[in-house]
C-alpha cells in the first residue's frame, strides 16, 4: 500500500511538472493544488456524513451476530464446503471456521469476518502437508473470499445515501447478480484446476437452489420495461433490507438478547470505524484526484474509449473502469475512485452506479491473499492469484452487463 500510494502521488506530480515546466502549461499547477484541497475537504465531509449511517448498520449487524444468525448460516453451509474441499477431514474444526467466515461475509460483518477467516486459515494449515505452500483447500477458501460472497452490500448503499442518491438501493440487485457471477467464476475456476467433480448431489443441490433463485429474479425483471427495472430493483432491495432488520430483531428477542445494548455496542464500533477511515480516505482521495488533475486517468480512459469506439461499441462503462482496475489492488483506493466518480459524474449517473457495482462485486484480491496467507507464512501461492483474478474478471464483465441491463 505504501508503494502504491507513493507511486500514485509521485507519478501525478511528475507529469504535472513536465506539463508546466517543459510544455508551458502553468495552469496545471493551480489545477493540482485545487484538486488536492478539494479532495481533502471532500473526504472529511464524506466521513462525517457516514457516521450516523455507519453507527446504525454496525449496531444492527451486532444484533444479528448476537442473535446467532451467523451460526444458523454456517450450519447450512457446512455440507457444501465438505464437497468443494475434500481434503479436509470429516468434522474438522476448519469447516466450522470457514462457515463462520462466509456467514460473516454474507452479512458484511468485516470485523467478524477477518478474525474468523484467519482462524479458518490457521485450521486449514493444520492439515496442510507442505507448510510453506498453499493447499487446495486454502486456495479454494481464499478465492471464495476474494469473489466477495455477500447478500447485504450495506457499505455501498451507505456511500450512495451519503452522496445524496435518489434511491440508494437501486444497485442492490445488480450487485447481487454481479457478485454471484464472480463467485461462480472463481468456484468453477478452482474446481477445474483442482479437478474437483461438479457432478455430486450435494454440490449440484446447492447450485440448483442458488441459481433457481437468481434465475427467477432475472426472469421476473426481464418482463419489465427498462425504465422500471431500476425502480423495482430499488424497491426490492429496500424490502429485503427492511425484512432483514425485522428478522434480526425478532431472532434477537427470541434468543433473549439485550437488543438495545447489542445495538449500542455495534453503533460505538461504527462511530470509531467512521473516524478511523478518515486518514485513509484523505490519502487515497488526494492521490486519485491528483492523478485525474494531471491528466493521467483521462488519458487512460481516452485510450480505452478509442479502442472500443473503433468497433462501434458503447463506451459508457469506461468512466467507471478505474474503480474496477484498482479494486484487486487496493480496497481503499477503489473506494476513493468510486467516490470520486460519484462526485465527478453525479451519484445517479451510469458511471457512478457502475462503479458501485464494481466495488460490491469482488473483494480486494491482493489484500486478502496477503493477510490470510501471511497469517500462516505461506510463500508459494500456486494458482491462488490466477483464480482470484479470474473471479475479479468475471465480476467486472458481469457488472458491466448488469448495469447496461438495468440503467443503460
Amino acid at each position: 500500500m505504501n508503494k502504491l500510494w507513493s507511486g500514485m502521488i509521485l507519478t501525478a506530480i511528475a507529469v504535472a511538472l513536465i506539463q508546466g515546466l517543459f510544455l508551458g502549461e502553468l495552469a496545471i499547477f493551480s489545477q493540482m493544488m485545487n484538486a488536492l484541497f478539494s479532495a481533502a475537504n471532500l473526504s472529511i465531509e464524506i466521513c462525517i456524513g457516514l457516521i450516523g449511517i455507519l453507527c446504525f448498520w454496525m449496531g444492527l449487524l451486532k444484533v444479528a451476530e448476537h442473535s446467532g444468525m451467523m451460526t444458523i448460516i454456517s450450519r447450512g453451509l457446512n455440507p457444501l464446503f465438505k464437497q468443494i474441499m475434500p481434503e479436509i477431514p470429516k468434522n474438522h474444526p476448519a469447516l466450522g471456521h470457514i462457515s463462520m467466515n462466509m456467514a460473516a461475509n454474507i452479512f458484511g460483518l468485516d470485523n467478524a469476518a477477518t478474525p474468523a477467516g484467519i482462524k479458518a486459515m490457521q485450521s486449514l494449515q493444520e492439515v496442510n502437508q507442505h507448510k510453506d505452500t498453499a493447499s487446495n483447500a486454502q486456495i479454494m477458501f481464499l478465492v471464495l473470499n476474494t469473489s466477495s460472497v455477500t447478500l447485504f452490500p450495506v457499505t455501498i448503499l451507505m456511500y450512495r445515501a451519503q452522496q445524496g442518491a435518489a434511491n440508494p438501493s437501486d444497485v442492490f440487485i445488480p450487485i447481487i447478480l454481479a457478485t454471484t457471477a464472480s463467485t461462480l467464476v472463481g468456484l468453477f475456476g478452482v474446481m477445474w484446476v483442482q479437478k474437483i467433480s461438479l457432478f455430486n448431489k450435494v454440490l449440484l443441490g446447492y447450485l440448483a437452489a442458488g441459481l433457481s433463485v437468481i434465475g427467477l429474479l432475472m426472469f421476473s425483471l426481464s418482463t419489465l420495461p427498462p425504465e422500471q427495472m431500476a425502480e423495482v430493483s430499488g424497491a426490492l432491495g429496500n424490502g429485503i433490507l427492511l425484512a432483514a432488520i425485522f428478522w434480526f430483531i425478532v431472532m434477537a428477542l427470541y434468543k433473549k438478547v439485550a437488543v438495545y445494548d447489542s445495538f449500542i455496542e455495534g453503533a460505538k464500533q461504527g462511530f470509531f470505524t467512521a473516524v478511523g477511515i478518515m486518514p485513509y480516505l484523505v490519502a487515497m482521495l488526494v492521490a486519485v484526484s491528483l492523478l485525474r488533475a494531471s491528466g493521467i486517468l483521462d488519458a487512460l480512459l481516452v485510450g480505452i474509449t478509442t479502442v472500443f469506439s473503433t468497433f462501434n461499441l458503447n463506451t459508457q462503462f469506461v468512466d467507471a473502469l478505474p474503480t474496477a482496475i484498482m479494486n484487486p489492488l487496493s480496497g481503499s483506493g477503489a473506494r476513493a475512485l468510486m467516490l470520486e466518480t460519484m462526485n465527478n459524474y453525479g451519484v445517479d449517473s451510469f458511471a457512478a452506479r457502475l462503479a458501485s457495482i464494481f466495488q460490491g462485486s469482488t473483494e480486494t484480491t491482493f489484500y486478502v491473499l496477503t493477510v490470510y496467507f501471511g497469517a500462516v507464512n505461506i510463500k508459494h501461492l500456486r494458482h491462488a492469484i490466477g483464480c482470484g483474478l479470474l473471479a475479479d474478471l468475471g465480476g467486472i464483465v458481469a457488472a458491466i452487463l448488469v448495469c447496461y441491463w438495468f440503467f443503460g
